[in-house]
């Protein structure tokens, strides 16, 4: 992987990580458009430079995160946090075997974004229009969404959102518990990567270190510039526009895929 390559794919999570497109499925295409997508640094990459994002998070709602006196704000995150522990732990071989498979993603996509053109007729109704006024099973049950997108192409965001919404979150109220559960999640799948790669050398030589270090980096930064515009495109215009984007994204990788189209563009 070059730096450009590392660039690039950083500003694709920056850009895409808290938009209900998938951030995953983004890079994975991403990569195998560059050639990289089967590269064992590049799926460890992938998932690292999630850190940067989510420290863009913990910066920009930073008077949220010190906030120690409210401890069910942590409560409840880590309520979010329990079953997409349990499913990953579970399932985590079958979801790396996925990473590589841009047909999964198209899919993904394609069908996610059929789900997504329809959301806002769905539900409709919004009761909860403050962080406060979440409960601990309204967090429970966006954890539940939450492991729907184990699979790559899903989005996390658009899950996540998906099942605020269905505990009638407003849409602001939803994007953001989106957002923060982001942190413990991301946290816990970017320390469990590192955790298995502690003994494959071959991925921590000092140009691998300096990449992931340069990835993160961009990923924060863009992160931060990305969080409220994509805040306030989600509650003024909902998410039948990323409805669309995908479906597009995704018929087009399927058809590619089917005319025989190699994707390694580069």
């Amino acid at each position: 992987m070059s730096y450009l390559q590392a660039l690039i794919i950083a500003m694709v999570e920056g850009l895409t990580e808290f938009l209900p497109v998938s951030s995953t499925g983004h890079m994975i295409i991403t990569t195998s458009l560059m050639g990289i997508g089967h590269d064992e640094f590049t799926k460890l990459f992938i998932v690292v430079i999630q850190l940067g994002a989510i420290a863009g998070v913990v910066v920009y709602y930073w008077k949220r995160f010190i906030n120690v006196k409210d401890i069910t704000f942590y409560f409840k995150l880590f309520i979010g946090l329990i079953p997409i522990l349990v499913f990953g732990f579970l399932f985590k071989h079958k979801v790396d075997g996925l990473l590589e498979r841009v047909d999964v993603v198209a899919w993904s996509l394609l069908l996610g974004g059929v789900f997504l053109v329809f959301l806002d007729k769905i539900f409709k109704e919004e009761k909860i229009d403050s962080q406060e006024k979440i409960r601990w099973q309204d967090a429970l049950v966006v954890g539940l969404f939450q492991c729907i997108a184990l699979i790559p192409g899903v989005s996390r965001a658009a899950a996540t959102m998906s099942g605020g919404l269905y505990r009638k979150f407003n849409k602001a109220i939803a994007a953001e518990f989106s957002f923060f559960l982001a942190v413990p999640t991301m946290f816990a799948a970017t320390v469990k990567d590192l955790w298995d790669s502690r003994n494959g050398s071959n991925l921590f030589t000092l140009h691998h270190i300096q990449l992931l270090v340069f990835g993160n980096l961009v990923a924060f930064f863009v992160a931060i510039l990305t969080l409220r515009l994509a805040m306030n495109f989600i509650v003024k215009y909902g998410f039948k526009t990323f409805g669309f984007y995908r479906i597009i994204v995704g018929a087009a990788i399927l058809l590619m895929l089917s005319l025989g189209i190699p994707l390694h563009l580069v």
